[in-house]
């Protein structure tokens, strides 16, 4: 050939030499128990269900392999080393960095394949509560939108018709004159930032969100990340099959921005 890179899609073709290279076995990456805080709110011998703080990871990745939820676990939770893979032991679904909220964490293998399987065909409830740019006017609505990755920017999301099904119902708790809207969402999908794209979508996207709003003008509110909690978390127990709920409080910086629209509106 020429030298120049060709698409996957590209037909070779007579008397040409096609080159490949083979890219380098990645380094074998170790994750260590690390001496970190987390609120566990309920654990068994299958399962562990937590309260992931803002700022956290909540599990490792190549770039970064310490500081996240999993290294807390590992030093909390002896026994979920393994499950699941060595990079997200115990991992059977995830939360945003900058979202706060409840997690299930599985401590064994079973556990970790029942749930998941749970996650997949949508049998988990799924409960988040969101502080909304601007004001809504729906007392309830719902965004029936199908998500898929930006074109160029590959850390975004967008709706797009050939992206895949999603569906959030939203509920509006309260009104912050023209500023901000308090909202329920319900997400009946589980995409890559649904809730912050869905409500994006509207014309209304989360308060501090730096990727789909204003998170520059929302500091105004005290909003030093995007507001967005996951409240409450249903779902079967791996192993006696009980229907079990939990709720994670709703965090400090995210009370501090309602009392200052709260101020602000009144």
């Amino acid at each position: 050939m020429d030298g120049s890179i060709k698409k996957p899609s590209y037909k070779v073709k007579s008397e040409e030499t096609v080159e490949v290279e083979t890219p380098k076995k990645p380094t074998e990456v170790e994750i260590l128990p690390e001496d970190i805080p987390v609120v566990i709110i309920y654990q068994d011998k299958d399962i562990a269900v937590v309260n992931k703080p803002p700022g956290m990871m909540a599990h490792p990745v190549p770039s970064k392999t310490s500081g996240t939820l999993v290294n807390a676990l590992l030093n909390a939770l002896e026994d979920i080393q393994g499950v699941g893979g060595k990079l997200r032991p115990g991992i059977v679904h995830r939360l945003d960095k900058d979202t706060s909220g409840v997690m299930v964490v599985a401590k064994n293998d079973l556990a970790h394949q029942k749930l998941s399987e749970q996650f997949r065909d949508r049998k988990t409830k799924k409960v988040y509560i969101a502080i909304a740019r601007g004001r809504i006017e729906e007392s309830e609505f719902d965004v029936d939108a199908p998500i898929g990755r930006h074109p160029v920017l590959r850390v975004k999301m967008i709706v797009r018709m050939d992206g895949r099904q999603s569906f959030t119902h939203f509920k509006v708790l309260r009104r912050f004159g023209k500023a901000a809207t308090l909202v329920l969402a319900f997400p009946k999908s589980g995409r890559t930032h649904q809730i912050r794209v869905h409500l994006k979508h509207t014309g209304h996207p989360i308060i501090g969100d730096d990727l789909y709003g204003k998170a520059g003008l929302d500091r105004v509110y005290g909003a030093e990340r995007q507001m967005l909690h996951a409240l409450k978390l249903g779902f079967y127990h791996p192993r006696t099959e009980e229907w079990m709920e939990f709720t994670a409080p709703i965090p400090e910086d995210f009370k501090k921005v309602l009392v200052n629209l709260y101020n602000l509106s009144r």
